[in-house]
């Protein structure tokens, strides 16, 4: 059955019968035709095609996730959030991934605006960079002058509604309690140079520690990449270059957990030799020996909360939601 044969049924005119299916941007259909029109379809056995559905209403039910990685355990657990928010709202999760190529985002924003999804999240460290930050910056205001909206997880620098984690207190919190622990000498796995997370974390690290009259010296940052690979490499630096610090702070978990593969790799021992910490908490701490020292972000949580940014009414001016951290002391930094 085809909509014209629902209209033939019903006695109205074909685009009348569009409208009380599929909906309207524009217009609305009396509500003794749109009964009608539903009883014919009803009877006729007709299903609505979803494509024709968007056309009409100007919007899907589609919401679009950007992240950076679906394999890395942060954005999973982001992307867990982000789900089930969308679940209660009634949309679906279209996921897109730049696999770590940020000048990737604003051809994704693009595609999504295309495929007329409803809103947008997206989720993942801002660069140093003015040309990239731009590019998105401007496609998300494109994807917003045709009716979309779009919330950002992360530094709020490109004119949406954000999800700001606190980065630099929950850095700053851990910098002291490691020093309550007894630790005096420090060695950081950075992260990329230009990665403004990263930054603001290694940044607040360092600036509490100086407070409590402990350096860190310049040749004790490494930086590398944003993942487990480039926390491999940069412990491996790390390891090359002297004796070993009391402990080594890594700006995010996984990288973490490529620096105690490194470690392992070499027979140093975690943390009878040196110890570790990171920062997020993901999921697959659980099965770390031993138990890895952290600054915990409620992953999930933040994936909700841009959500319902994304999907709440439009403001004039960008909301922020900021989301609060919490150190998490375990073995891997045991007293001194």
């Amino acid at each position: 059955m085809t909509l014209s044969d629902v209209a033939r049924e019903a006695g109205v005119s074909l685009a009348t019968a569009s409208r009380a299916i599929n909906g309207s941007a524009n217009r609305t259909v009396r509500a003794d035709l749109r009964d009608r029109v539903l009883a014919a379809a009803a009877k006729l056995r007709y299903t609505p095609d979803a494509n024709a559905q968007a056309m009409a209403r100007g919007r899907t039910t589609s919401l679009g996730l950007v992240v950076h990685d679906i394999a890395d355990p942060y954005f999973s657990s982001i992307a867990a959030g982000v789900t089930r928010a969308a679940d209660r709202a009634g949309l679906q999760v279209t996921l897109a991934s730049t696999q770590h190529d940020p000048s990737r985002e604003a051809g994704l924003v693009d595609l999504l605006k295309r495929q007329r999804a409803r809103a947008i999240v997206i989720a993942g460290g801002r660069l140093d960079d003015p040309s990239t930050t731009d590019e998105l910056r401007d496609a998300l205001a494109d994807y917003k002058a045709v009716g979309g909206s779009a919330a950002l997880i992360g530094q709020p620098v490109l004119g949406v509604d954000s999800v700001v984690v606190a980065n630099a207190q929950g850095a700053a919190d851990l910098a002291r309690a490691l020093h309550e622990r007894g630790y005096r000498k420090f060695a950081i796995l950075a992260g990329p140079e230009g990665h403004l997370t990263a930054r603001e974390r290694r940044e607040a690290f360092v600036a509490a520690l100086a407070e409590l009259g402990t350096e860190v010296p310049d040749d004790a940052v490494v930086t590398s990449a944003f993942t487990h690979e480039g926390g491999e490499d940069a412990m491996r630096a790390l390891l090359r270059s002297g004796p070993l610090p009391d402990v080594v702070w890594a700006v995010n978990d996984v990288m973490a957990l490529g620096a105690l593969a490194a470690a392992r790799d070499v027979g140093v021992e975690v943390p009878r030799d040196v110890a570790l910490a990171g920062f997020d908490d993901i999921s697959t701490l659980r099965d770390v020996v031993p138990p890895l020292t952290t600054v915990r972000i409620p992953l999930v949580d933040i994936g909700i909360a841009a959500t319902e940014l994304a999907l709440a009414e439009p403001s004039d001016e960008p909301r922020l939601t900021h989301v609060p951290t919490q150190v998490v002391l375990r073995d891997s930094t045991p007293q001194r």
